[in-house]
């Protein structure tokens, strides 16, 4: 009988080498549900915008089980201790820790399944691949749920300064094109300790620290919540609904088996079985793509020409403006687009539709960046920096907007 060699290298462009450390984590980017990651899109709808944007969950989760290596190396160095179990578990839930992600990221959570957030899914998948792998995931889960008493190591995969951060704003800046969104992880991961329990950066990191703030408030300004990219996923998310809407009035829609379990079934957290775990664990941008290119011929107005906007990239126009955007304003220009397409209210309201996105680099309700003086005191990033513009980028900015058809302005 011939053994695999489990113990491989990947090539990775952002860090070159990676090493996949143990047969169980080969094992778990082997199986089905983690491979899945490979046709998820990680930024989303961001790609219309800056078209290298293509890379994958599946990059993404790899490069953090890198960072999250060397974070255990530099902490073990500094004489924390981490057993041979606990670092395991880090690296298992480093790598799961987006696997409950739908197909373009973020867009299912608010159309076909009702308003359940990837981390719940991530966590039933976590749960069926501990029953698959015989209670090998339990530590990981543990610590993943916030429940392992060593809280440091939940700081690590989740929290205002974790290996998930630190991976993706690095790798989307790369791909993207966005170069202010680079950071150097390198010298932040070279920084930290543990000091009561709890992680903290040394003081000769603050620098770094301080640019990696900035960098996440630029890539959320200019990536993330860059205006195309988000017209264009609350258009995906409208033909979602709308596909949903016709499918319970009883239209049948030509798209795979997966999504049209969920087109045709109210799954909510309660209701999120195995059944419907399995059924999303076949869902992936091409389910969404092969049904858009279908749907763009449809007989439905609203869902054709929803669909066609994100094929050929001709999306809904989107104004950004400092202050709302009045109701009276979006009903006026409702009215005039269904005199014009001969539309209900309810369907113009698929075309003209206000929100806001809201951006805030450091949040002072959530646990703080610490930092490590050399006297061992430990206080808050915000009083440790000399940075001004630091206690400006914890205040939340909120920018309005309002989307509508191009041609609805000529008119």
């Amino acid at each position: 009988m011939t053994t695999i060699n489990k113990l491989k290298i990947l090539n990775d462009p952002i860090y070159g080498f990676i090493t996949i450390p143990n047969t169980l984590l080969y094992d778990l980017i082997e199986h089905p549900y983690f491979q899945r990651l490979r046709r998820i899109s990680q930024m989303g709808m961001s790609y219309l915008v800056y078209p290298g944007a293509h890379h994958t969950r599946f990059h993404h989760a790899l490069g953090c089980m890198h960072i999250m290596q060397k974070a255990v190396q530099v902490l073990r160095s500094k004489n924390i201790e981490i057993s041979a179990e606990e670092e395991k578990a880090l690296y298992i839930a480093i790598l799961l820790h987006d696997i409950g992600h739908g197909p373009f990221s973020h867009a299912m959570e608010h159309s076909i399944v009702e308003k359940v957030s990837h981390e719940a899914i991530s966590l039933l998948f976590m749960d069926q691949l501990n029953e698959t792998f015989k209670g090998e995931l339990s530590l990981a889960i543990q610590i993943f749920k916030g429940q392992y008493h060593r809280k440091f190591m939940l700081e690590l995969i989740s929290s205002q300064l974790d290996m998930d951060r630190m991976d993706y704003l690095k790798r989307d800046s790369f791909y993207s094109g966005v170069a202010e969104g680079n950071i150097n992880s390198e010298r932040l991961i070279q920084m930290i300790n543990v000091q009561d329990d709890t992680l903290v950066v040394e003081e000769k990191g603050i620098y770094s620290v301080e640019k990696f703030i900035v960098a996440r408030r630029l890539m959320y300004w200019q990536a993330y919540l860059h205006k195309t990219s988000v017209c264009a996923e609350l258009i995906l998310m409208r033909v979602l609904k709308r596909a949903k809407e016709l499918t319970h009035k009883g239209t049948t829609l030509w798209c795979s088996n997966a999504l049209q379990f969920f087109l045709q079934n109210q799954i909510s957290e309660q209701t999120f079985d195995l059944k419907a775990l399995e059924q999303f664990a076949l869902l992936d941008d091409s389910d969404i793509i092969g049904a858009l290119k279908s749907w763009q011929f449809h007989e439905d107005y609203v869902l054709s020409e929803l669909s066609r906007m994100i094929i050929n990239r001709d999306l809904l126009k989107i104004r950004l403006i400092s202050e709302k955007v009045s109701k009276e304003e979006v009903e006026e220009m409702r009215l005039k687009w269904m005199n014009l397409k001969n539309l209900s209210k309810e369907e113009a309201s698929y075309f003209i539709f206000k929100g806001k996105v809201k951006n805030q680099a450091y949040k002072k309700t959530e646990e703080p960046i610490r930092i490590l003086k050399k006297s061992k005191e430990v206080i808050d990033v915000l009083e440790a920096s000399d940075q001004l513009n630091l206690k400006a980028l914890s205040k939340p900015v909120t920018k309005y907007f309002v989307c509508y058809p191009k041609t609805l302005l000529e008119t």
